[in-house]
């Protein structure tokens, strides 16, 4: 008879991992590149599925719709489908979700056009959360430069830097 606590099988290590909660146990080098290690969630995720499902889902409604708008009525007919919507459906529905599209996009961008301020505005320039410049001296005790508490750069520093000649 074998040894309880003898370990031979990834079954078994996870079941002693479970007896054992206080204990803290890590894979092996080798398990952990493999995937085999012990683990206590198995099967697909959920978002998995749903990706799966979804793809799935969009082949077989993009080939229904090609079947339907491009398959003349007789065929249809001969394997006995007689009820589907107008060929009509088949050009609109596509053009109008496109022109939806569309408008929302400019509608999208017409708005942010709307709520930016103007560039002449200083709130491009400065919020709530600027932070001017403090007062900061290095104590002579330290060998190393400190960093400076962080703040914003003004506009003038900008300015002066970029437009300044310096020749």
């Amino acid at each position: 008879m074998e040894d309880p606590c003898s370990v031979n099988s990834p079954r078994r290590v996870l079941s002693l991992s479970r007896k054992r909660k206080g204990s803290l146990s890590f894979p092996e080098p080798d398990e952990k590149a493999s995937g085999f290690g012990p683990s206590a969630e198995h099967g697909p995720k959920p978002s998995e599925v749903y990706g799966f499902v979804g793809s799935i889902s969009v082949v077989v409604a993009t080939v229904i719709f090609l079947v339907w708008a491009y398959v003349p009525d007789p065929w249809l007919h001969a394997i006995g489908i007689f009820y589907y919507p107008s060929r009509y459906w088949a050009l609109a529905v596509p053009t109008y979700v496109m022109v939806t599209i569309v408008l929302a996009i400019g509608f999208y961008i017409g708005l942010n056009f709307m709520v930016t301020p103007p560039p002449t505005s200083l709130n491009t320039i400065f919020d709530e959360y600027s932070r001017k410049p403090s007062s900061f001296e290095p104590s002579e005790e330290d060998d190393e430069l400190p960093i400076e508490p962080i703040s914003d750069i003004g506009i003038n520093q900008i300015n002066d830097l970029m437009f300044n000649d310096q020749k």
